[in-house]
């Protein structure tokens, strides 16, 4: 009697569960399925970003065309706005990458694991999720890179004018680079 009452309760055979119960477990794990619409809707968003992105970057280059006609005034004003367009390109192309790491660890985490991506040599490990701690550090490296970015698409209009307003200029990117340095430090271990 003992060993009965210290050792764990087997575990039930589908033949011995009641019909409500096996219902309600086949509907439980198949209400996982409701994670698809979150999907496909963060994988439309990826390509709609990617899509405003690509237009941006074109329109950039366009009127990058007529740059060596331009005056020495007029290029420099077309310089700085061409620097901050490309590092708004860059933040919009992180976003979308960000959209769409979510879109595929979702489908690995609740639906189903990639056959695709895990089979290819090609495959890149960013886009392997095994659990939501995978998945949250992976989003959060991606978000790190889109503040920098963001960062130094502002950093690009100061003009500091006094030296405690260098002073913090400076201090803004020393912490930066230390957020990068422990971000690296933190995913090594």
């Amino acid at each position: 009697m003992e060993n009965q009452a210290s050792s764990p309760a087997p575990d039930k055979h589908p033949e011995q569960q009641g019909l409500a119960e096996k219902y309600f477990e086949g509907v439980l794990w198949n209400s996982r399925f409701v994670v698809l619409f979150a999907v496909v809707a963060s994988l439309i968003m990826a390509f709609g970003i990617f899509y405003l992105t690509a237009i941006d970057v074109y329109y950039t280059m366009a009127h990058l065309m007529h740059y060596h006609e331009l005056g020495d005034a007029e290029r420099a004003a077309l310089k700085s706005q061409t620097v901050a367009h490309v590092v708004g390109s860059v933040d919009g192309f992180l976003l979308g990458t960000i959209m769409l790491i979510f879109s595929l660890g979702l489908y690995e985490l609740f639906i189903s694991k990639i056959d695709a991506a895990t089979g290819n040599k090609s495959s890149s490990k960013i886009l392997i999720i095994n659990s939501l701690d995978d998945l949250k550090d992976k989003l959060a490296k991606v978000i790190l890179l889109i503040l920098i970015v963001m960062f130094f698409e502002q950093a690009l209009f100061l003009k500091p004018t006094a030296p405690l307003e260098l002073l913090y200029y400076s201090l803004a990117i020393m912490l930066v680079a230390l957020a990068l340095y422990l971000s690296h430090k933190a995913y090594q271990h």
